[in-house]
């Protein structure tokens, strides 16, 4: 049987491609609309600040938006959860391979680890404030509080699945300790880093929210605090949807894709 030319392969390939995405496509389409639908039906039965409809809440962010400081605060939220979640990269990524490849280092601290992951966003936004004020420094603390043992323990796990044959046969090269961390620890862990840097970068969004409306006089958290103390219920709703519109942006335009560029080969094998 003959097999087909390479470019109609392509073509085939390309073709199913397209038609997976356009089922999707309108998959959250239709859920979109289930989710609207329900929600108009539910805000004939209630009060308007109870529960606002999507025309008034619709409303509600168009007024946002042409008050002006509405990209502002946008912006300076997002600021400060890139900010908390970069140094949480930062920290919690070698701290992570440091306690994976070192079984010993790795028992001695993991109760801090289990200490850490138990205290909850709000206890870190009340410590905050008193150490920073009002200030960017809580909501960024607060974020990457909130993120680091996400990364760390991710981190941690990756390093731990390194095939120990790879290091005694780089150790018996004479490797330094430095190129066994990159050239071994390092492609092994970064699978488990982007799954835990998907997860912090999600809980640091929504963890700035409770350290906005504690310790800031700006921002997405301190308009939601606003519009809730004069019961403009249409303004939390439209921040709630902005933020959760962004955060998808971010997640499904961004981070996924990043993810499956940087390993596609994983699925190729």
């Amino acid at each position: 049987m003959a097999s087909l030319p390479a470019t109609s392969t392509g073509f085939l390939a390309r073709s199913g491609r397209m038609n997976g995405f356009a089922r999707m496509a309108g998959q959250r389409l239709s859920l979109l609309a289930v989710f609207l639908l329900l929600w108009w039906l539910a805000a004939q039965r209630v009060p308007a600040f109870i529960l606002p409809g999507p025309g008034k809440t619709w409303s509600a962010l168009t007024e946002l938006i042409a008050n002006g400081t509405f990209a502002e605060d946008l912006g300076i939220t997002l600021y400060r959860v890139v900010a908390g979640f970069l140094l949480a990269a930062i920290v919690g990524t070698p701290l992570g391979i440091l306690l994976g490849s070192n079984r010993r280092l790795g028992n001695y601290f993991e109760p801090v680890l289990s200490v850490v992951n138990t205290v909850s966003a709000a206890i870190w936004a009340i410590f905050a404030l008193i150490w920073f004020g009002i200030s960017n420094g809580t909501t960024v603390f607060v974020v990457f509080m909130e993120a680091m043992p996400l990364i760390l323990t991710n981190v941690w796990q990756g390093a731990q699945s390194v095939n120990a044959e790879y290091v005694e046969l780089a150790r018996s090269f004479q490797m330094s300790r430095a190129k066994v961390m990159g050239k071994i620890y390092l492609p092994t862990v970064l699978p488990y880093f982007f799954s835990g840097a998907r997860l912090a970068f999600g809980f640091g969004w929504r963890v700035s929210l409770v350290a906005e409306t504690i310790g800031s006089s700006n921002g997405v958290g301190y308009r939601l605090r606003q519009a809730a103390d004069l019961v403009q219920t249409d303004q939390v709703f439209a921040w709630t949807l902005t933020m959760v519109v962004l955060m998808v942006m971010l997640e499904y335009g961004i981070l996924k894709p990043l993810e499956n560029h940087l390993f596609r080969w994983k699925r190729r094998a």
